[in-house]
């Protein structure tokens, strides 16, 4: 199954209305979906190199309107829609041990979630049930999914083809790795 909508999703690529397929792929996949709209983007980036930062925008965008239903879903429709798709992710015992200390790190949790291969469906949809402030969601899930969609645009746009496999298999190890270092970093100047 998965397979198959990773295939309808690269064929929409080269629709003339992939712009619109990527916004809703984008959109979807913040809150239930589980394509990422990297799977998307990076063959129109790549076919059409010109449209980087416009095709990162659209993402970026509707991932935060996206995330906005995660939240909706998490705060609002937790019990019937959430824990249903947390549980078909594997996350529902690690959503609610999370919840408990949740908020403390919340603006952390989705920032890290939005750059990495961590579903940032069950981010969003935690950040909801537990109640993290609206404000702080919304800043941290622009920062974080802006800085994903426009490394890869950048990435994709000064080394086009030969970089997607990079992007495709070691992108998401690459983002963890800064998001420790950055998290490790304040962690070292709060202590000092």
């Amino acid at each position: 199954m998965i397979r198959a909508l990773y295939d309808w999703t690269l064929r929409l690529a080269d629709h003339r209305h992939s712009l619109r397929a990527l916004g809703i792929v984008s959109f979807v996949e913040s809150s239930f979906f589980p394509i990422p709209p990297d799977v998307l983007m990076i063959p129109m980036i790549i076919s059409r190199p010109s449209r980087a930062w416009i095709i990162a925008t659209v993402a970026m965008v509707t991932s935060v309107l996206g995330g906005l239903l995660g939240y909706f879903i998490g705060a609002v429709l937790w019990e019937a829609v959430g824990q249903p798709i947390l549980e078909f992710y594997g996350k529902a015992d690690a959503g609610a041990k999370f919840a408990q200390e949740f908020n403390q790190y919340g603006a952390w949790a989705v920032l890290f979630a939005g750059v990495t291969p961590f579903p940032f469906k069950v981010i969003t949809i935690v950040s909801g049930w537990t109640g993290l402030s609206l404000p702080v969601f919304i800043l941290s899930a622009i920062v974080a999914r802006g800085l994903r969609f426009y490394v890869v645009a950048a990435l994709l746009w000064k080394f086009g083809a030969p970089i997607r496999d990079f992007v495709e298999r070691r992108l998401g190890l690459m983002f963890t790795i800064f998001m420790v270092l950055l998290v490790g970093g304040f962690a070292l100047i709060k202590y000092l």
